[in-house]
């Protein structure tokens, strides 16, 4: 059907009368439909060189029915990055899916150089979708150290990042480095639906939080569940230590000088770390410990070694991010542990390999509607429903 556009010419100069003169102008049909695939189109690109980590970008493509974008990402001899987009992206809606490698700054490297590519290609949105936002740990000042989180997200907003799509951030705080919208969605409900499907008789099963830290966790997974729930205590703490909140600089050097006569300032008492001790019964029990992170294993067997002296029969692990690095499958193998279950937001094809006991929860579905939901301008609120503070 042919679109009739209205414009006015105005005639006439000096002391002659303006008159108008309307005149139709005809937009054939195929200019039309063309026009209109421009103004609605969706892009999917995949910014990783590295080739296992494309089959979660693979997943989601499935899912919508749409084809990967065509774009070429690769290092130079002298491991810069290059990123060559072969199609356009102008008045499109651009979704970037970024899972994160081992190399992590070439994994930060090629979004940011995407993200710039298509920002200067003039896309009308650009989507990060980040299932694992790397640096997520440091989040909180230590020392004399920095908050790289929130330099990584000034740096992705500088590049031009429209919008984040990510998934269980280390610290929810971590949206307010942004300022651009956030939907940091959950993957509970799938690690819940795996525990019920999955696990025999997990109805006598116990949730376990292997540091009060991760312990609301624990209760979220226990209350939906109906099961109980126990915390491990006094264990040799890790990242998360009595170092977070930055309050050590200046160093605490008593200095005369420095310090006026009439001034005491008190000493904090040193901490003195408890003998490990289990809040909660599970002797006779499944023990479910639950995470977010599962990176360096060693708090994890700590934790299976416990329960296991409590008479815990069998020790289940559950986290979203499997990043499992170093010697982790050999050390998972030769534990107490089970089964440890991981979602796919960072591929780990290689250490299931290593260890059989390693079994992957697939989150493309979410993922994938998110992006419909944000791509059609509908409402998120249905990936969040029933999900509370603590979640």
């Amino acid at each position: 059907m042919a679109v009739f556009n209205m414009c006015y010419i105005l005639l006439g100069s000096g002391n002659w009368k303006t008159k108008k003169v309307l005149m139709f102008c005809v937009t054939p049909p195929e200019l039309e439909t063309k026009m209109n695939i421009t103004k609605g189109g969706l892009v999917l690109f995949s910014a990783n060189s590295n080739s296992s980590c494309m089959e979660l970008s693979k997943k989601i493509a499935e899912r919508l029915g749409v084809e990967m974008g065509k774009v070429q990402v690769y290092q130079e001899p002298n491991r810069e990055t290059r990123v060559q987009i072969q199609e356009s992206v102008r008045g499109k809606d651009v979704f970037i899916i970024q899972t994160v490698s081992k190399d992590v700054n070439t994994t930060i490297m090629e979004l940011l150089i995407m993200v710039y590519a298509c920002k200067t290609s003039c896309a009308k949105s650009i989507i990060g979708v980040i299932p694992y936002f790397p640096y997520s740990k440091q989040c909180k000042m230590r020392k004399r150290g920095s908050i790289v989180s929130k330099l990584l997200a000034s740096m992705m907003c500088k590049a031009g990042l429209t919008h984040l799509i990510t998934m269980d951030l280390h610290q929810k705080e971590i949206q307010g480095f942004f300022n651009i919208p956030v939907d940091n969605l959950r993957a509970s409900p799938f690690l819940l639906q795996y525990i019920q499907e999955e696990i025999p008789d997990y109805r006598n099963a116990v949730i376990v939080a292997k540091s009060p830290a991760s312990a609301k966790r624990a209760q979220s997974f226990a209350e939906r569940l109906r099961l109980g729930i126990a915390v491990i205590h006094g264990e040799a703490q890790d990242a998360e230590s009595d170092l977070v909140d930055g309050r050590h600089s200046p160093p605490m050097v008593r200095s005369v000088a420095a310090i006026h006569p009439s001034l005491e300032i008190p000493m904090l008492i040193p901490k003195e770390k408890p003998p490990i001790t289990v809040v909660g019964d599970v002797g006779g029990r499944i023990a479910i410990i639950v995470d977010d992170i599962i990176d360096d294993v060693d708090s994890f067997l700590a934790a299976a070694e416990t329960l296991k002296e409590r008479g815990a029969y069998k020790i289940f692990v559950m986290a979203t991010h499997g990043l499992l690095s170093s010697d982790a499958p050999r050390l998972i193998e030769e534990s107490a542990i089970d089964e440890v279950v991981v979602t796919n937001t960072i591929p780990h094809e290689v250490q299931k390999l290593q260890c059989p006991k390693i079994k992957t929860v697939d989150i493309s579905m979410i993922l994938s509607e998110a992006i419909r939901r944000i791509h059609n301008g509908e409402s998120m609120s249905y990936l969040f429903r029933n999900i509370g503070l603590d979640d």
